[in-house]
């Protein structure tokens, strides 16, 4: 896919498999702010978003919310004064999925 946030999440099975190594590296360029990381030993997407005040930051995490329940794809949030921290995985496939990379790129996009 070449434009992750035109993307559409796809429904997730059980069994489907987790991204390899080299398809998250293939990907990860096109979310250039975005961190892969490991918590739980999941591989998992992390991006902090900043903003100047607590209304802004909740107007944010609506948006975020708001496309997530649309795609049917949740991330985890950590909301702070004027900081969000969101982190994207597939708990199904016990790490990432394509439906992570493209939610990474529409979050990105809500800014």
């Amino acid at each position: 896919m070449t434009d992750l946030a035109s993307g559409k999440c796809v429904p997730c099975r059980k069994g489907d498999p987790a991204l390899t190594d080299a398809e998250i590296a293939e990907l990860l360029p096109q979310i250039p702010e975005w961190e892969l990381i490991e918590a739980d030993g999941i591989p998992r997407l992390q991006r902090v978003f900043n903003f100047k005040n607590y209304i802004e930051t909740m107007a944010f995490v609506t948006k975020v919310a708001m496309t997530a329940e649309r795609e049917d794809h949740h991330p985890l949030m950590v909301v702070e004064w004027g900081r969000v921290t969101v982190q994207w995985w597939t708990h199904m496939v016990r790490g990432l999925h394509q439906n992570d990379f493209v939610m990474a790129a529409k979050t990105d996009g809500m800014v």
